[in-house]
């Protein structure tokens, strides 16, 4: 699993030489590093809105791993659930996507949601962005 996602954002010309001043400036390393910096300070800025979503919408922040046997778990239980995530849901390659119908009520994720072509499209009517 990866420790991070790579984005990929638009900026003015203007924008971008401000930041180049700042890490020209030795404020930061590099403009990598500069939006990084930015982005965890408005979140930081904005935690409450983030935890009012949380508490709110019950949501579970992490990161969560299921495989096979875990939804083979759920089906013999006879139950269905649903994962609302804040970070990221990675579904493994071994899930059948009929196992996975059969025991995934919903999937709302804030971030990343890792699966097969094949999962996804069984699970399409499923995953709500």
């Amino acid at each position: 699993m990866a420790d991070t996602e790579k984005i990929t954002i638009n900026l003015s010309p203007v924008d971008l030489g401000r930041i180049d001043v700042l890490v020209e400036q030795g404020l930061f390393s590099n403009r990598t590093d500069l939006i990084r910096s930015a982005i965890r300070s408005l979140l930081q800025k904005n935690e409450a809105v983030i935890e009012d979503v949380t508490v709110r919408k019950s949501f579970s922040v992490g990161v969560l791993a299921l495989g096979r046997r875990d939804l083979e778990k759920l089906e013999r239980q006879n139950k269905k659930v649903t994962y609302r995530i804040i970070g990221a849901l990675f579904l493994a390659k071994d899930i059948d996507p009929d196992l996975a119908r059969a025991t995934i009520e919903s999937i709302t994720v804030r971030g990343t949601l890792r699966a097969s072509a094949e999962l996804k499209e069984a699970l399409k009517d499923r995953i709500n962005n």
